[in-house]
């Protein structure tokens, strides 16, 4: 008796193992989470990509909150240049933010001259139902850092998911900005 109470127990876990894997692994792939290396491979195809930390002055967070018109969460930021040929193609940076109570992580990728290419979610700690989707992030693609790029003028709002919306707009605009001041740095004066 004993032991037939075990074998069933012991099925019983191992269906439960089992569902659990498949369910992690639907939902990984479901919502599109990417690694940040599988993103910086997949926009900037055989190119060279450095990261880089950066640390901003209290005057560059000035600067960068006066054009992005949104508050710097942090001044130590993840940014990724990627060349081919010695040729700066774009760079990629990282914005950790928090949406309701907790957690997102975007990788948002720039080409060259500044415009968004792609914006990747590599960590999203919310109710996956609250996830901005790819087709939703496509709209900030090759759009300038302006009054237009806000949620309901250039950039639709996501129904059921509001404040989503809200922190990746507030993300695209603090990168946006952060990489005009800079890339104007490092280019000089005129």
């Amino acid at each position: 008796m004993r032991s037939l109470l075990y074998v069933r127990n012991s099925k019983r876990l191992l269906v439960l193992i089992v569902w659990g894997f498949l369910a992690g692994s639907t939902l990984d792939a479901q919502f599109g989470l990417i690694t940040r290396e599988e993103a910086l491979a997949s926009v900037f195809p055989e190119a060279t990509v450095a990261a880089e930390r950066i640390f901003l002055t209290d005057e560059q967070a000035e600067r960068i909150e006066t054009i992005a018109r949104v508050e710097l969460n942090a001044k130590l930021y993840a940014r990724y240049i990627a060349s081919r040929s010695g040729v700066v193609v774009g760079r990629a940076y990282v914005d950790t933010h928090q949406v309701r109570t907790k957690k997102q992580s975007l990788l948002v990728s720039l080409d060259a001259s500044g415009r968004v290419q792609r914006i990747d979610v590599t960590v999203f700690l919310e109710p996956p139902e609250y996830i901005a989707g790819p087709s939703w992030m496509r709209q900030f693609h090759d759009k300038p850092l302006d009054g237009d790029l806000a949620i309901q003028r250039a950039i639709r709002p996501i129904a059921g998911a509001t404040l989503t919306a809200h922190a990746v707009n507030q993300a695209v605009r603090r990168v946006m900005a952060m990489d005009q001041v800079l890339t104007a740095e490092l280019e000089g004066p005129p």
